[in-house]
């Protein structure tokens, strides 16, 4: 896995590369997908969007491009500066990584992530997609950010755990092999 901050850059960007679509994907489709079609008369998501003019965000209607640049910031920003840091840490609490399986450790670092990243990124989500034509209220962005993490934390917890981290460790380790014998050796303390 990651040795270094450029690995560790590499991974997070694999990541976050991933993960954002995946979940804007799942936003737009599952959580608000019903909505937007009933209000727009539409027979699809994508037409319905397209009818709103883009999805709502920051106050205004912005493309789906967009919407996925941004939050693909938001998120590479959060998870290397505090996702990924904070949650190695938090496994390493709770397991020592040189005497646990790497497979039982990588789980806790996932679990981890989630833990953290899925709380922060639907806060930032309810900042973004707070409903601002209707005034501002703070227990209302409270009450959105704790619907979000509801909605969000079950999907995010079962497809980082089963899928999105399973397939970028796969391909991190495809794009930078090591020799075998080098992996085993073990580092002097």
């Amino acid at each position: 896995m990651p040795r270094n901050n450029f690995e560790r850059a590499c991974f997070a960007l694999m990541t976050v590369i991933v993960t954002v679509h995946a979940y804007v994907f799942y936003s737009l489709y599952v959580v608000n997908g019903g909505t937007l079609m009933s209000v727009t008369g539409e027979n699809s998501v994508l037409a319905a969007v397209n009818a709103n003019g883009g999805v709502y965000m920051l106050g205004r209607a912005m493309p789906i491009w967009a919407v996925v640049i941004v939050e693909f910031i938001l998120a590479y920003c959060l998870e290397m500066l505090v996702g990924s840091p904070c949650s190695f840490k938090l496994a390493c609490k709770v397991f020592d990584p040189k005497s646990t399986h790497p497979v039982l450790f990588e789980s806790a670092i996932i679990c981890a992530t989630v833990g953290i990243m899925c709380p922060a990124m639907s806060f930032i989500a309810a900042w973004l997609y707070y409903p601002y034509y209707n005034g501002f209220s703070f227990i209302t962005l409270l009450a959105y950010w704790l619907k979000l993490v509801c909605f969000n934390f079950p999907f995010a917890f079962f497809t980082q755990l089963f899928f999105i981290q399973p397939l970028i460790r796969t391909l991190f380790k495809a794009i930078f092999r090591r020799n075998a014998a080098i992996d085993t050796i073990p580092s002097k303390a």
